[in-house]
């Protein structure tokens, strides 16, 4: 690759072209068969081997999946798809976004790795991960552990805890999760049509009076 062109992938965003066909399926399914982009600071691409690594603020793109690392290494399967790991640094983690099925939500996770798989369609988080579901710019479900794998296809997620997930408040690493009702059940609903009040606070006892010292009773 001459350094001319070279130069110019550093300044534009790169665009790895998937070699699948698109099929009916609705955009948010559909991520795994669009062109992936890249931007960095820095980055290098094989197109004889179909691999490349960058880094420095990592912006990649595949329909409305997004990710964010310090680093991120890519390649393409023979088939097509394409394969991705994207790693935080020492005091940011790697991020990933991607919208709903049909649905005004995202799933979003932060973990020190995470590994992309488009023909499975899956997420690896692992170390220090956290996955969201967020509703109009609010979490509504929030899961940690150690590592959480994601599948959009079924739309179901697995959480291992372990050492590497330990905090201060959790220092076993056990898995933890916040779950709201789905929206659209009447639970959701009536949870909705509550509002939220600090909980009373009950006065406090009277004063009791103490005789003076010296005073007798």
């Amino acid at each position: 690759m001459t350094s001319s062109f070279l130069s110019l992938l550093l300044r534009a965003s790169i665009c790895l072209l998937a070699v699948s066909a698109m099929g009916p399926a609705r955009a948010e399914k559909a991520d795994r068969l669009k062109p992936l982009n890249v931007e960095a600071d820095a980055g290098r691409y094989d197109d004889l081997k179909q691999s490349g690594a960058f880094t420095g603020n990592v912006v990649m793109s595949k329909g409305s999946l997004v990710m964010r690392s310090n680093q991120f290494d890519v390649r393409q399967t023979p088939e097509g798809y394409h394969q991705a790991t994207a790693l935080g640094s020492a005091g940011k983690l790697a991020t990933f976004k991607q919208k709903r099925e049909g649905l005004d939500e995202t799933i979003e996770g932060e973990a020190e790795r995470i590994d992309y798989d488009a023909r499975s369609d899956t997420l690896r988080l692992q170390s220090r991960a956290v996955i969201r579901r967020v509703r109009a710019g609010v979490v509504v479900d929030e899961t940690a552990g150690n590592t959480i794998t994601y599948n959009n296809v079924s739309e179901v997620f697995t959480v291992v805890g372990g050492a590497a997930s330990a905090t201060p408040s959790n220092p076993g690493g056990r898995v933890r999760a916040v779950l709201s009702p789905r929206e659209g059940t009447p639970a959701a609903q009536e949870a909705a049509a509550v509002p939220v009040t600090p909980a009373a606070v009950p006065a406090p006892p009277p004063l009791k009076i103490t005789p003076a010292l010296g005073e007798r009773r």
